[in-house]
């Protein structure tokens, strides 16, 4: 033997890998790097040797190789230094101008944001309210770093729920106009509230394609069933005709396809021959209310990359 220490294959450090430095993490402002490219030799020690050199200490690092696509996945959360900070604070835009030249030379996508940022974002309902109020009480608790814009639902009922937690409620009426007017008042208050993330917790309408268009990537749905399976409409009574034995929801990137976007997170309960369809509808809520909270914080936190029709998704 040469010295070195080995170990069994499922105990050898992963290609997703997370690594802490001894410094607690909120001592000081931090940041969030989002960064993809096509993979290449020396990727990491590039990017980690320039965020050295603009004096960024590394508080968590993850990282995937795609050896199918060829494309190479990153995630960092960084804080100044502790030494430089005591000196100045980084000026705006410090990360973004001092990794420019890497940037181009690695073909970078990127994206950083303060682990500050409060993303405004939209809830958008109909008439179930499990979803609505399970991210209300996830906001209001801390457990969401975002700030609830608004709430918009076509149906007033649901007006009840967004007062209990003081956020602006608007109800749009998809029946006295056609669904072009209505999606064009929700469009409006997404606008007027400066809403960067629209969350659907069981809106029952078909969101248009110029609406999907104009916000790639920044609305979030929430499926009551284990996709792909059982698309569209009253997939609880689907998966009871089925006779499936496991039932789910999944949190997914809306597309033009409907029910067809990336997938961000998934949750499933066992069923057996005796659970009615009353009896998948209620424990599948329980899965619904899961996947969207936990989708939705992965999103928010910068965890999740979409490649193509999929995405990876970096745990927390």
């Amino acid at each position: 033997m040469n010295g070195s220490l080995w170990l069994p294959s499922r105990w050898q450090k992963p290609k997703s890998m997370v690594i802490f430095s001894n410094m607690e993490k909120g001592q000081r402002e931090s940041w969030r790097i989002a960064l993809s490219c096509p993979d290449k030799r020396g990727v990491v020690a590039k990017v980690s040797a320039c965020l050295a050199e603009l004096g960024a200490t590394i508080l968590e690092a993850q990282q995937h190789s795609d050896e199918v696509s060829g494309h190479f996945f990153m995630r960092y959360e960084v804080t100044q230094d502790e030494a430089a900070s005591q000196v100045s604070h980084w000026p705006p835009h410090h990360l973004e101008r001092g990794l420019t030249d890497l940037k181009r030379e690695l073909q970078l996508d990127m994206r950083i944001s303060s682990l500050t940022d409060k993303p405004r974002i939209a809830l958008l309902a109909t008439k179930a309210s499990h979803c609505l109020v399970d991210v209300l009480q996830r906001w209001r608790s801390g457990e969401l770093p975002c700030d609830i814009a608004c709430v918009i639902a076509n149906h007033p009922q649901m007006g009840e729920y967004a007062g209990w937690y003081d956020v602006p409620f608007h109800h749009v009426d998809f029946k006295g106009q056609s669904k072009a007017e209505a999606f064009k008042e929700v469009d409006a208050l997404l606008d007027g509230h400066g809403v960067s993330l629209t969350v659907l917790a069981r809106f029952m309408q078909i969101i248009p394609p110029a609406l999907i268009d104009k916000h790639p990537g920044r609305i979030i749905n929430i499926h009551h069933s284990f996709l792909p399976s059982f698309i569209g409409a009253r997939p609880y009574d689907q998966a009871f005709e089925r006779g499936v034995k496991l039932i789910g929801a999944t949190c997914h990137y809306v597309t033009a396809d409907l029910d067809e976007g990336p997938i961000i997170e998934q949750e499933v309960i066992r069923v057996s021959h005796t659970d009615t369809p009353a009896d998948l509808r209620r424990k599948g809520r329980m899965c619904e209310r899961e996947a969207l909270g936990r989708g939705l914080r992965l999103h928010l936190e910068d965890r999740v990359f979409i490649h193509g029709n999929k995405t990876v998704v970096f745990a927390d």
